[in-house]
C-alpha cells in the first residue's frame, strides 16, 4: 500500500468517524430523566420582582425569568405550563439548586467567577444585561451617585450588590453607610420609610421596585450612574451536561428566532420558509432536536409558548410594559446590542 493510499484511507476513516460522532443522539442525564418522569420542570424564581418573576392574585407567574423556564418546559415536555414554581430569596437560591430542590435557577442572578467556579453550577447564558444603580428621592435633586458622600444606603445582604456598594464607596472615597437587610422587602420598606437616603440594586430591580412599591413613582429617581456589570441569567447544576445543553440551546434558539424574524404568531407560516437556517430552528427541514434528546419541534414549541427573545423583553420589561425599560444593551447584536447566539446548526 502506498503512503498516499494509506493517507487517503486514514482521512476517509477520520471523516466517517467524525460524522458518526456528530450524528449520535443525546443520552438523557439524571436531571432530564427526573423532569420527564415527573412531567414537570421545577424552576426556582424570585419571590416577587415585577418584570422578572412575580405571581398575580390568582397565583399565575409572569416575567422574563419565568418565560425562560416556560420555554424550556415547552421544548422538553411540549407544554409551557408544566412548571412548578419555587419562590426563593437571595440566601436560599444557591442551596436550593445545589440540593436538587429545583432543576434550574432562573432568578435575576448575576454570572460571576466565584459563582461559576465554586458553587457547583453552570450559567446557561445571559438573559438580561444589567448594572447596579441607585434610587433616591426626587426632592434631593441629585444628578449623580457621587453626590451621595456619607449617605446611608439600604441594601440587601447575600448579593453582589452589597460588595459592589462597598467597592464603589472605597474607590470614590464616598464613605457610604450601608444599612443591610436580609430580605429585599425589608430593604425597600426601609428606603420608602426614609431610613436611608438611597436604595441600591440592579437598575432593572430599581425600576421594578419603584413601579410596584412607591406610592408616587415620580417622587423617586434612578440616578444615571451604573457602578457594575450585572449579566443576569439562569443556572443549572453541574454534572448533567445533557440538561445544561438543553437549557442553553433553548435560550439561544429564542435569540436566533428574533434574528430571523420568527415570532410567536408566525411560527406556522415560517415552517414553509426556504431559508435553511429557519428550517433548522423550527425542525421543518432538519431534526436538530435528536442531538439534544428532544422532539424535532423543540424550538418551535418554545417560540409558540413565549415568543422570541425580543417579544419576551417587550412584554415583560420593555418600553410599553409597566417597567418601561429601554432595550439598550439587550438589543440584538445587529441593532447595536449584546444579544448574540451561536447558530442552531
Amino acid at each position: 500500500m502506498t503512503s498516499m493510499t494509506a493517507k487517503s484511507l486514514y482521512t476517509t476513516a477520520c471523516a466517517t468517524a467524525a460524522l458518526a460522532i456528530t450524528a449520535l443522539p443525546a443520552q438523557a442525564g439524571k436531571t432530564v430523566d427526573a423532569i420527564k418522569a415527573r412531567g414537570q420542570l421545577v424552576c426556582g424564581v424570585n419571590e416577587g420582582l415585577a418584570g422578572f418573576s412575580a405571581a398575580d392574585s390568582q397565583g399565575k407567574w409572569s416575567g422574563l425569568d419565568v418565560d425562560a423556564c416556560r420555554a424550556i418546559a415547552a421544548a422538553m415536555l411540549g407544554d409551557a405550563n408544566k412548571v412548578k414554581w419555587v419562590p426563593l430569596n437571595a440566601q436560599q437560591r444557591f442551596t436550593a439548586l445545589q440540593s436538587g430542590e429545583v432543576d434550574i435557577l432562573s432568578r435575576n442572578t448575576t454570572w460571576t467567577l466565584t459563582r461559576d467556579a465554586s458553587l457547583g453550577m453552570n450559567f446557561t447564558g445571559v438573559t438580561y444585561y444589567d448594572g447596579q444603580g441607585f434610587m433616591v428621592p426626587a426632592k434631593l435633586k441629585l444628578k449623580s451617585a457621587k453626590q451621595l458622600k456619607g449617605a446611608t444606603i439600604c441594601v440587601q445582604s447575600g448579593t453582589t450588590t452589597e460588595k459592589n456598594l462597598t467597592d464603589y464607596s472605597r474607590a470614590n472615597n464616598l464613605n457610604l453607610k450601608p444599612v443591610v437587610f436580609e430580605k429585599v422587602e425589608a430593604a425597600t420598606g426601609a428606603y420608602f420609610a426614609g431610613r436611608c437616603i438611597g436604595y441600591t440594586t440592579d437598575a432593572s430591580g430599581l425600576a421594578s421596585v419603584r413601579n410596584k412599591e412607591a406610592k408616587t413613582p415620580a417622587d423617586h429617581v434612578i440616578l444615571p450612574d451604573l457602578i457594575s456589570k450585572e449579566p443576569l441569567g439562569p443556572a443549572v447544576r453541574r454534572g448533567d451536561d445533557e440538561f445544561f445543553a438543553i437549557a442553553k440551546w433553548v435560550q439561544f434558539a429564542l435569540i436566533e428566532a428574533e434574528d430571523y424574524g420568527i415570532t410567536q404568531a408566525n411560527v406556522g407560516a415560517m415552517m414553509k420558509s426556504d431559508n435553511p437556517a429557519i428550517g433548522r430552528i423550527l425542525g421543518s427541514t432538519e431534526d436538530t432536536g435528536k442531538l439534544l434528546g428532544l422532539d424535532k419541534s423543540w424550538a418551535a414549541n418554545a417560540i409558540k409558548a413565549v415568543g422570541n427573545y425580543g417579544e419576551m423583553f417587550e412584554r415583560n420589561v420593555g418600553p410599553k410594559s409597566p417597567l418601561g425599560l429601554p432595550r439598550g444593551l439587550n438589543n440584538l447584536w445587529s441593532n447595536g446590542g449584546l444579544m448574540y447566539a451561536p447558530p442552531v446548526r
